[in-house]
């Protein structure tokens, strides 16, 4: 199998110098491999919605850096990869837990990843989210 581009240490230096949403979320990779990547958001407050449930918009921030981290695993013109789509389904609520995403790539083209990332609250085994979405990649000059 083959190493992926990027380890996780350089993918916290690069969100700390260049992504500081990222870092004022408390997003942390735990793994990169080729393809693959575990990206978790520590729960805060900030993340609810009425009902003390964790909001879409927290849930889609992991799940959209995690698939950054795919994008920066297997090609490298990652860094400059941005996202074209994202279809996110909910599939159970959240309150009080870390959010973990594992993501995939499903499939690369000369300009486009397919990617698929799963979410779940820390310690439970069901995810509260699917989604799936595509990085373009710029073009080269």
């Amino acid at each position: 199998m083959a190493k992926p581009l990027i380890t996780v240490d350089d993918f916290h230096r690069l969100i700390a110098e260049e992504a500081p949403f990222a870092v004022w979320l408390g997003l942390r990779a735990e793994a990169i491999g080729n393809g693959t990547a575990t990206m978790r958001l520590p729960y805060r407050a900030e993340h609810l919605r009425p009902g003390g449930v964790i909001n879409g918009p927290a849930i889609m921030a992991v799940a959209d850096y995690c698939m950054y981290a795919l994008a920066l695993s297997i090609d490298p013109r990652g860094h400059g990869a941005v996202t074209t789509s994202m279809t996110m389904n909910f599939l159970r609520k959240i309150t009080g837990r870390d959010l973990l995403a594992e993501g995939r790539v499903l499939k690369t083209g000369r300009t486009l990843a397919f990617m698929e990332t799963l979410v779940y609250a820390d310690g439970e085994p069901d995810p509260v989210a699917h989604i799936t979405g595509t990085y373009a990649f710029p073009r080269a000059k």
